[in-house]
């Protein structure tokens, strides 16, 4: 009994030690797309964003950044992938929300910029700055009244 006890918490230690050790591994793909992504060094920073989200699908970080290197690529299809992604793993994540108001506005698409903006006035923290620059470009699509 001793001996299955002795067993029994290695494996418990081992297992939390691994864990540990692939959370970390996690963060430094991350953070190493992360520091590509800012130094311009776009196709690395996109496999590596890439190879965090295999062993971390549900980091939303990670698709975010995709998304913007999508943008630079002019992919608008898997920026707006990306995008949706990311806004599934984190609805309130601003930037996010931000970039596919700008697609949607570039579209012309009324309708889901303004269910887009009511999300994005409630929960902006750092991008609230914004609100009046998509104003002015809404206006500039919205449907005019005809009387």
């Amino acid at each position: 009994i001793l001996m299955k006890k002795k067993f029994n918490l290695l494996l418990i230690i081992f297992i939390l030690i691994n864990q540990i050790s692939h959370a970390n591994t996690n963060q430094i793909f991350f953070t190493q797309s992360k520091e590509k992504f800012e130094n311009n060094e776009i196709e690395d920073s996109k496999f590596l964003f890439q190879r965090d989200i295999v062993f971390n699908p549900k980091n939303a970080k990670s698709y975010l950044y995709l998304a913007k290197i999508y943008n630079y690529e002019k992919d608008e299809k898997k920026e707006i992938k990306n995008l949706n992604t990311t806004l599934l793993l984190d609805p309130n994540n601003e930037e996010a929300i931000y970039l596919m108001i700008n697609i949607e506005i570039k579209k012309s698409n009324f309708n889901e910029v303004k269910k887009l903006m009511k999300n994005f006035s409630l929960i902006c923290k750092n991008f609230c700055d914004k609100i009046d620059s998509i104003e002015e470009n809404l206006k500039n699509i919205e449907p005019k009244n005809e009387t």
